[in-house]
């Protein structure tokens, strides 16, 4: 019997970067140069906040396809074999999604790196230090997404294995719960860069917000 073992999945909820709406038409100076960097880099990460909802359904579809298995027994093997490909099918849907958020993360940081070379023509010492810290934070978070993709496909490629297994019919009970453990493991990681990750968004939106007004720019705020 499979009954007592089950999967830990997590859906990936994340805190997204806060869009800034100009009050009014700006110009060239660097502040303003560095805004529309800034807020093009948001627009860019729209791809990554599309992924979210089909990625934590396809989690949950998986997950309930994982409870059908382990509610059987050894004497319905065809249906536990059947159920576990389903399941390792679905798994590379979500790997899909993973490399169209990673994209959409690689994008909206290029073009968040233009700010780099502005800060030094900013106008007063307060947007300058506003900048630099905003521009800290904004690498940190970039590093902390690194750690957490890097984790979360490895979750996924240990999903594989397990459901790969679970169509062995010589599978031990030990082995089962031994690529259970590992599976649970790498989701622990997840959940820890997860949350690294979701500080730093709302550190950087705070930071921006510090930056908008130290350069005097009239900035207002939607989600």
């Amino acid at each position: 019997m499979l009954r007592k073992y089950r999967l830990g999945i997590i859906s990936l909820f994340f805190c997204f970067l806060m869009v800034g709406l100009a009050g009014c038409q700006f110009g060239g100076s660097p502040a303003e140069k560095m805004y529309d960097h800034l807020e093009e880099a948001v627009a860019l990460e729209d791809q990554f906040r599309e992924q979210q909802e089909p990625l934590a359904k396809a989690e949950k579809k998986e997950q309930d396809i994982y409870n059908e298995i382990v509610a059987l027994s050894m004497e319905e093997f065809d249906k536990i074999e059947k159920l576990s490909k389903e399941a390792e099918e679905n798994t590379d849907q979500r790997l899909e999604y993973l490399k169209k958020e990673k994209e959409s993360i690689d994008e909206a940081y290029e073009e968040f790196e233009e700010v780099k070379d502005l800060t030094e023509d900013l106008e007063t010492d307060a947007a300058k230090k506003d900048a630099k810290s905003l521009i800290e934070i904004m690498d940190k978070r970039y590093e902390a997404y690194g750690k957490l993709h890097k984790e979360y496909k490895a979750a996924v490629e240990q999903d594989q294995k397990l459901y790969s297994s679970l169509q062995d019919k010589e599978l031990t009970l030990e082995q089962l719960q031994e690529q259970i453990k590992v599976v649970n493991e790498k989701y622990g990681k997840v959940a820890e860069h997860k949350e690294s990750f979701n500080k730093f968004t709302s550190e950087f939106n705070e930071a921006k917000k510090a930056f908008y007004e130290s350069a005097e720019l009239n900035v207002n705020y939607g989600e």
